[in-house]
């Protein structure tokens, strides 16, 4: 189990090209980013060069299971997206996304079998082998 300390959480209403303007409002979420996987994304974002990207987590149809995670770089926050800030990075989730993975924690992980950001999800009923998928 990977250590979790303070992060922020807070759903944005309305936004712009300066991140700190909006209306942004703290809601009781419960999506944990462990510093690992935060500073993994950093590193990636450095070798982009593009010090405004975030991390998208996304739910998509499809894989062993039936749904599959999906992580993406985005340089845009819609209005409606979940954000979790942790060490300086920025993740985003998008509403329909949320839902599946309230209570979740997104890490990285580098082993033998490879590299990779890795969710626990309580909400999970059945994951795949591989765990990149997942029955809700």
């Amino acid at each position: 189990m990977v250590s979790v300390e303070p992060y922020a959480v807070y759903a944005v209403g309305r936004c712009s090209e300066s991140p700190t303007i909006g209306y942004n409002r703290t809601m009781d979420a419960n999506i944990q980013f462990s510093s690992r996987a935060a500073g993994k994304v950093r590193a990636l974002i450095e070798d982009e060069g593009n010090g405004a990207l975030k991390l998208r987590v996304f739910i998509t149809g499809g894989g062993c299971s039936g749904f599959s995670y999906g992580f993406t770089f985005d340089d845009s926050i819609a209005a409606d997206d979940s954000i979790v800030e942790r060490d300086g990075v920025t993740a985003v989730v998008d509403p329909m996304s949320y839902q599946y993975l309230v209570g979740a924690e997104i890490d990285y992980k580098e082993d033998l079998a490879g590299a990779q950001f890795v969710v626990t999800n309580p909400n999970a009923s059945s994951t795949c082998g591989c765990g990149n998928s997942f029955a809700p």
